[in-house]
C-alpha cells in the first residue's frame, strides 16, 4: 500500500466506527491530507463544515485524548516531521476559480498516489470484465460518470447495462441483470449521496453481486455495502462540485478491463472499420 499522507490517514481511520459527521471530518482531512498535521480545531471544522466540539469527539473516537492528542500524532508520523506545503505557500494568491483548479490538481496527485499500488484496480478491472451483463450504476450527479463509462465499455465488453435512473424498477433491472447472468456491478457513487443508491447497493449485494464502487471518499454512506471501493476526491471549491479525480479513475478502471477481456482490441479494431464504412466521423 501506499505511504502517501492519504492512505496514512486512511489506514488511521480504518476499522472505527465514526457517524456521518465524523465522516465527513475525515475526509476533509484526506482531502488535505499534506496540510491535515498543522490544521487547528478551528481550522478542520471550517474546512469539514463542523462545528469544533464536533473535531473533538471525533479526535476521542479515535483513541486519543482530544484533537491536540492526534495532530501531534500525525506529525510524528510525517516523514522528517517538517513543515507542511501550507505553511510554505502562504504568500500565493489565487482568485477562485484558479483555487478550485488547483484544488482540482491535488485531488488528481492523491489519486496518483493511490494508484501507486495497482492491485485494487486490477482486481476490479478483472470482477468488471468477467460480468456478462454488466450493469453500471449512477443517479443524480453521478449519472454522468456512469454514463461516460457505460459509453466506452459497451465498445469493448459485450453487455452493458446503464442504470442512471431511479424509481421503483431500479430493484427490477438489478433482478433482470442478475438472472441474466451478471456477477459484479460497477457503481459511481458521489455527493450529495442519494439514499436511493445506498439501498440500491444494499439489494445488488443481496442478489449475490460483487459490488465494485467509486466514491468520492472511503468513508462515504456506500463503503458498507461495497465490495471493494475506490476513492477518488471531488472539488468542493465551487458552487457545484468537480469532478476530475472520479472521472479519470473511470478511464483507468476501464483500461484494468480492457486489459481483462482478450479480444478487446478486436472490438475496438471492429468498432473503427464500421465507422469508417459509414463515415460516421468527420476525418
Amino acid at each position: 500500500m501506499s505511504d502517501s499522507p492519504a492512505a496514512r490517514l486512511q489506514q488511521l481511520f480504518e476499522g472505527h466506527r465514526l457517524t456521518p459527521t465524523q465522516r465527513r471530518i475525515a475526509h476533509s482531512m484526506v482531502r488535505r491530507a499534506a496540510d491535515a498535521p498543522f490544521l487547528s480545531s478551528v481550522e478542520l471544522a471550517e474546512l469539514a463544515g463542523v462545528s469544533q466540539p464536533s473535531v473533538t469527539r471525533f479526535a476521542v473516537a479515535l483513541g486519543f485524548d482530544g484533537y491536540p492528542a492526534l495532530r501531534r500524532h500525525l506529525r510524528e508520523v510525517a516523514p522528517g516531521n517538517v513543515i507542511g506545503p501550507a505553511e510554505t505557500d502562504r504568500g500565493a494568491s489565487y482568485n477562485e476559480y484558479q483555487q478550485a483548479v488547483h484544488g482540482e490538481i491535488e485531488n488528481l496527485r492523491q489519486l496518483a498516489e493511490l494508484l501507486a499500488d495497482p492491485a485494487p484496480v486490477e482486481r476490479a478491472g478483472r470482477l468488471l470484465a468477467a460480468s456478462r451483463p454488466l450493469p453500471v450504476l449512477g443517479l443524480r450527479a453521478a449519472s454522468s460518470q456512469a454514463r461516460g463509462f457505460a459509453y466506452f465499455a459497451a465498445k469493448v465488453h459485450p453487455d452493458v447495462r446503464l442504470l442512471d435512473e431511479g424509481g421503483t424498477l431500479l430493484a427490477d433491472r438489478i433482478d433482470t441483470a442478475r438472472h441474466a447472468g451478471a456477477s459484479a456491478l460497477l457503481c459511481f457513487a458521489l455527493p450529495r449521496h442519494p439514499k436511493e443508491v445506498v439501498d440500491a447497493l444494499a439489494y445488488a449485494r443481496s442478489t449475490g453481486l460483487t459490488v465494485v464502487t467509486i466514491a468520492d471518499s472511503a468513508f462515504a454512506p456506500v463503503a458498507r455495502h461495497s465490495d471493494l471501493l475506490i476513492p477518488a476526491a471531488v472539488g468542493t471549491g465551487l458552487a457545484f462540485d468537480t469532478v476530475c479525480a472520479p472521472m479519470l479513475l473511470g478511464r483507468v478502471l476501464l483500461e484494468a478491463m480492457c486489459d481483462g477481456l482478450p479480444d478487446a482490441q478486436a472490438r475496438l479494431e471492429e468498432f473503427d472499420a464500421r465507422a469508417s464504412v459509414r463515415g460516421l466521423f468527420v476525418e
